[in-house]
């Protein structure tokens, strides 16, 4: 058994609290009573150096660093006095030019009278007439030409977006006559002007619908570089329609046409004015090759098919003949039933 005594208290001072007067300090007598001595030793504490090492002493904290004097500073230099000075004068900047607009090229023609009893003869529409089915039929027809032409010149098109070529596959289809009729109905406009060109070289035609009189043309233009194109030019009496007549005859039509200066002299017809559209009465596709040439520069064509009388196999050889154009559009002449039954002019108490 373990003795059960009460530990005394620790008394006096200067006296070990963990000792006693009976039997030494606590771990001595809980060596003793557990038996700890018998290990080697038990639990006495390890030997103290009497030699200790001095303590490190404290850290100091660094004294703050003194500034330093400014170094003088270098004396700036005396400017000048104003008189004295000189100074180069800065080069002036290069103006930048505008591109040059593009001079306008006017027609100056002596303007031509154009018998409207004549016109109403041939069946063509009259200017200062009555509104007919023939009139209504082909201003529909010009309006569609006229968007495609501004929508064209919208996207980049240039002067080509204002050509425009009327042809058909063969002979009798009625193009000069949907050519004058086009070029009558947009010389109409408040806001254009329209140029219509006898381009079917070998049998010219329009100068004689129209009743003007002959002279040079668009041929002597494209054969002899002195003769400036709108100088050849015919004026009407008709306010906005031009007339260029086809010129003399040559055997050599289409290698002209096929010449560089050709796009020069095309160029001309509407350099200067985005509000003229250029109307070519060409051959017809199949019988001559012309048609084909000016299909290059024309921004649109209207192919002119007879109803009852053109053949598809004719229609799709004229078209794979113009197909350089970018825009062809087929027109029906002499049309005589409407399934519909419209009846374009008798709205305004005129019939056709």
């Amino acid at each position: 058994m373990t003795d059960q005594s009460k530990i005394p208290l620790p008394s006096g001072e200067g006296e070990d609290p963990n000792e006693s007067k009976e039997g030494g300090s606590l771990f001595e007598r809980a060596a003793d009573a557990f038996g700890l001595d018998s290990l080697g030793g038990g639990f006495k504490p390890a030997p103290v150096p009497g030699n200790l090492a001095d303590a490190a002493p404290r850290r100091k904290r660094p004294a703050p660093a003194t500034p330093a004097k400014e170094a003088p500073a270098a004396p700036v230099p005396a400017m000048p006095r104003e008189e004295h000075v000189t100074t180069a004068p800065l080069p002036e900047p290069t103006p930048v030019e505008p591109a040059p607009d593009v001079e306008p090229v006017r027609f100056s023609g002596v303007p031509h009278s154009i018998s409207r009893a004549h016109l109403r003869e041939q069946g063509l529409i009259d200017p200062e007439g009555a509104v007919t089915t023939l009139l209504e039929e082909f201003r529909i027809v010009k309006r569609q030409v006229l968007l495609a032409a501004r929508e064209a010149q919208r996207a980049g098109a240039g002067g080509k977006a204002q050509l425009v070529l009327i042809c058909s596959p063969l002979p009798g289809e009625g193009k000069t006559f949907c050519a004058t009729n086009l070029a009558l109905a947009i010389a109409a406009e408040k806001d254009s002007e329209v140029l219509l060109v006898d381009a079917d070289f070998a049998k010219p035609s329009v100068l004689s619908v129209l009743g003007l009189p002959g002279g040079p043309g668009l041929m002597d233009a494209l054969a002899d570089p002195s003769i400036h194109v709108e100088g050849c030019v015919l004026g009407t009496d008709i306010p906005g329609l031009w007339v260029l007549p086809a010129g003399n005859q040559t055997t050599r039509d289409s290698e002209y046409l096929a010449s560089s200066r050709t796009a020069k002299v095309l160029a001309r017809l509407t350099d200067g004015a985005p509000n003229r559209i250029v109307i070519f009465d060409s051959p017809p596709v199949l019988a001559a090759s012309p048609a084909a040439e000016l299909a290059k520069y024309c921004g649109q064509a209207v192919l002119v098919a007879r109803a009852d009388a053109t053949g598809q196999s004719a229609i799709e050889d004229a078209l794979s003949l113009i197909s350089s154009c970018p825009d062809i559009k087929l027109l029906l002449n002499d049309a005589r039933f409407s399934p519909s039954g419209r009846r374009f002019g008798s709205y305004y108490g005129y019939g056709g």
